[in-house]
């Protein structure tokens, strides 16, 4: 994915806390955005049980109004 891919119409959206919790809130955030891109799990700074990822998503079509 080339970056002006990711502009168009394209949100960053990050995730933190445990591996199960992100995962969790990716799979609801599935259901009403496309995901384009899921990044690795990088480690909280603060606490080892939890995690950020970061995803790029846009609408589905279906759900656009």
């Amino acid at each position: 994915m080339t970056r002006s891919d990711r502009k168009a119409l394209c949100v960053r959206i990050r995730l933190h806390g445990t591996p199960a919790e992100t995962a969790a809130a990716l799979a609801a955030i599935a259901e009403v955005l496309h995901i384009r891109h899921v990044s690795r799990p990088y480690p909280d700074h603060r606490s080892p049980m939890f995690q950020r990822i970061y995803l790029d998503a846009t609408p589905r079509e279906d759900t656009r109004r």
